[in-house]
């Protein structure tokens, strides 16, 4: 999402110099809104990531259903005897 960002960002500049060069307000209100679109896709992504920062990841030895150490080396726990 941010290489997208970083592509409105290009647009907007390549739109602001087009309006600059020509004196043209219709390419500044193309930059402008560009430049919102940019924004906003920008504030999503921070909120995003910030919300999947903020969630705390269990460990794996407390996950249900999954596979513990023990069953790695072939043994299993209160046995003694090998394979």
């Amino acid at each position: 999402m941010l290489v997208v960002t970083l592509a409105f960002a290009a647009v907007g500049f390549a739109l602001l110099v087009v309006a600059l060069m020509t004196g043209s307000v219709v390419w500044a209100w193309g930059c402008i809104v560009v430049c919102v679109a940019g924004a906003v896709l920008l504030l999503v992504s921070a909120l995003a990531g910030k919300k999947a920062a903020v969630v705390p990841r269990q460990p794996a030895s407390g996950v249900p259903g999954e596979r513990g150490p023990a069953a790695d080396t072939g043994a299993t726990p209160g046995s003694d005897e090998p394979d």
